[in-house]
């Protein structure tokens, strides 16, 4: 027991770190329940509706990217405990193998422009494409450079013509595609805000305004405010008669156009208005016609 007595104040000092008893080093400290939690959370993704379920280590190998950096925090929704992202999943398949595998493929029934766009969005650099794909990728960025070359050029060369159509081929394709010129296009804005006008108006018509004093019963805005209404919309039939007009005199085929559904429908939105103006006297049949007013709605 001597003995024992006399050590036990070096086993003590080597306790604390003052003597060392053992020449081997010690051992790793181990693992809190905490630090293995956190290593091995379940990193839930729901892309559009579909849910991916990978390691938050797998992810955060990649702190350049926007799933290992703290920006997808931004996407995190607390209700449901899951990173929401409003992306294409098919190709969000092939992104998170990159996360899992270190290697980025590229699917060849994929919009490559769309790929692309995926790739950004996730802040992933197509360098990284594994070389079975980088061929077939580096194939399909050319042949989408040049058929956008194409598309450039053809542009071009139609511009370039457009001096030599007549009057009537240039106001056609104006009204076909609005975004040709300018004029074209304020012309379009302007027809539709008046269409807009139109219905807003043939609404309010129809909506109790004020009472008639000497019979108690209600009236109508448009009886109302007759004249106002008259007014606003004889501004609009120009608008419409003069649009419809114009698309006859451009159309390649004049008989083929009056034939259109479009064509009818201007007619059947415009006849109303002049019909009207001639049986005033009939509220009845006046009034029918009026109500065809309806079918600017499909204008």
């Amino acid at each position: 027991m001597a003995s024992v007595a006399a050590w036990l104040p070096f086993a003590r000092a080597a306790a604390i770190g003052w003597v060392p008893i053992a020449n081997k080093p010690l051992p790793a400290p181990p693992i809190t329940k905490e630090h293995r939690k956190r290593e091995d959370e379940k990193f839930i993704i729901n892309v559009s509706g579909r849910k991916f379920e990978t390691w938050r280590n797998t992810v955060e190998k990649y702190p350049d990217t926007l799933l290992g950096s703290n920006e997808r925090e931004f996407f995190y929704d607390e209700d449901c405990k899951e990173y929401f992202f409003d992306r294409d999943p098919d190709i969000f398949r092939h992104i998170l193998n990159y996360y899992r595998t270190g290697k980025l493929h590229y699917p060849k029934h994929e919009c490559l422009m769309s790929y692309d766009e995926e790739l950004a969005f996730f802040g992933i650099i197509p360098d990284v494409i594994g070389d079975c794909c980088y061929e077939d990728y580096r194939d399909r960025k050319r042949e989408n450079a040049e058929r956008l070359m194409d598309d450039r050029l053809s542009e071009a060369n139609e511009a370039d013509n457009m001096p030599h159509a007549n009057i009537r081929e240039r106001m056609w394709r104006a009204f076909e595609n609005p975004h040709t010129s300018t004029a074209a296009l304020v012309f379009y804005y302007v027809t539709g805000f008046f269409i807009a006008v139109s219905v807003f108006a043939n609404v309010c018509e129809t909506l109790p305004c004020s009472t008639n004093d000497a019979t108690g019963e209600k009236m109508s805005c448009g009886e109302t405010y007759k004249a106002a209404f008259f007014c606003l919309d004889t501004a609009c039939v120009m608008i419409f008669t003069a649009e419809y007009l114009l698309r006859l005199y451009a159309a390649p085929d004049r008989c083929k156009y009056t034939r259109s559904v479009m064509s009818v429908i201007d007619v059947v939105a415009i006849m109303p208005y002049y019909i009207g103006l001639g049986i005033k006297d009939n509220d009845d049949v006046s009034g029918a016609f009026v109500t065809l007013r309806v079918f600017r709605v499909f204008r």
